[in-house]
């Protein structure tokens, strides 16, 4: 991993992704390590975390993770999930958060000398190639040992470092989990990030 101590960076942190991405392998992210292993490489000016949030009676099952991230040195970016029915009769969210990150991507580019995406979506391939012609070095944080892979091949081979976070997770995990694995009852909903399904109904990874 190249990080350098003077470089000013900047962290875009997918919530979704992220979130998906560690139970795929098996942990949970504890926020306040991941700043606090990131700043101790290199120079961490802004964190922004991204989150649609699906509001349910006032009330959103991130609210407790989003009001803590916002205390305590992250940059929250959130808008409304929406919340339908599919022709299936099933539920479905979405809440696709990929314009909120490559316009703060495009903005931030002349102000900082790297950043770091923590997503795997192929969709990002674009912006990054534009924050590179901006003269700004571009880290993915994503895994390809998970089953699936998560990270998009196109997305891994623009970057100009990939981050294994299988091989990372160990400095900032909260608590292990069992490796999530296809079920045919699954678990009550804790997360919106649980209430995506197929790739193609799932804007958020």
């Amino acid at each position: 991993m190249n990080l350098k101590k003077d470089e000013k960076t900047c962290l875009f942190i997918d919530g979704s992704s992220l979130y998906s991405t560690s139970r795929s392998l098996g942990f949970d992210v504890d926020y306040k390590k991941l700043l606090e292993f990131f700043a101790a490489k290199t120079h961490v000016i802004r964190a922004y975390y991204y989150a649609a949030i699906l509001d349910t009676e006032d009330y959103s099952p991130l609210k407790p993770l989003t009001d803590w991230l916002s205390y305590n040195g992250y940059f929250l970016v959130t808008k409304p999930a929406r919340e339908f029915t599919d022709s299936t009769g099933k539920r479905r969210v979405k809440g696709n958060m990929d314009i909120e990150i490559a316009v703060d991507m495009m903005e931030m580019a002349p102000h900082i000398d790297h950043a770091i995406l923590f997503s795997g979506d192929s969709d990002f391939r674009r912006v990054v190639e534009a924050v590179q012609r901006q003269g700004t070095r571009v880290s993915v944080a994503s895994s390809m040992r998970s089953s699936p892979p998560l990270i998009g091949d196109d997305l891994r081979r623009q970057a100009d470092q990939f981050l294994e976070l299988a091989s990372l997770g160990a400095n900032f995990t909260r608590r292990q989990t069992e490796p999530s694995r296809p079920r045919a009852n699954p678990a009550p909903i804790r997360h919106p990030a649980d209430q995506m399904s197929e790739p193609e109904d799932d804007p958020l990874s």
